[in-house]
């Protein structure tokens, strides 16, 4: 299965965090003037502040630094929970065993392979089966998707006793 692009950024992102937090520490442990060339220092007029405000400011960027570095790790964490609750959401490890109710969007005309059912909760799902049923047509009739064996998961109609294999595409 193909890795989404949110989960290659997510777990290029976790593999870079070291490098930035050791970046980020240089920042901490050293002060502008260690940072800056001496054109950079002066050019930024830094030379004219006194011992005491130049270890002000460096304590204040260093603050800053810390805190970036806590909130940037913070949002990796929680892009990493939400990507797995998606996952467990349908997707790939169904780690919920809850069935989806919803409705399906505009007219239902049976079952057939391949075809996609566009659920008003914005899901979309794709029959995987040869599972059909000829003569049918419900208007945005209710559906029960629910889990089976293996990762499968099985759509219902409400009226009809034949349900389909699917999988979740959107």
């Amino acid at each position: 299965m193909k890795p989404s692009r949110l989960s290659v950024l997510l777990t290029a992102a976790l593999a870079l965090a070291p490098v930035f937090a050791a970046q980020a520490q240089r920042v901490v442990d050293g002060d502008l003037q260690q940072q800056m060339s001496a054109e950079e220092f002066k050019a930024a007029g830094l030379d004219k502040l006194s011992a005491g405000e130049l270890a002000a400011l460096n304590a204040w960027l260093q603050g800053k630094v810390q805190q970036a570095t806590a909130t940037a790790v913070e949002q990796a964490r929680e892009e990493g929970r939400q990507e797995v609750i998606v996952k467990n959401r349908g997707f790939f490890d169904f780690g919920s065993k809850d069935p989806i109710e919803a409705r399906l969007e505009g007219e239902f005309r049976g079952f057939g392979k391949g075809r996609q059912y566009t659920l008003d909760n914005a899901q979309v799902w794709e029959q995987t089966d040869d599972a059909s049923v000829a003569g049918v047509r419900k208007q945005a009739p209710g559906v029960k998707i629910a889990p089976g064996l293996l990762n499968v998961w099985y759509l219902q109609v409400e009226g009809l006793n034949t349900r389909a294999k699917v999988r979740r595409i959107k």
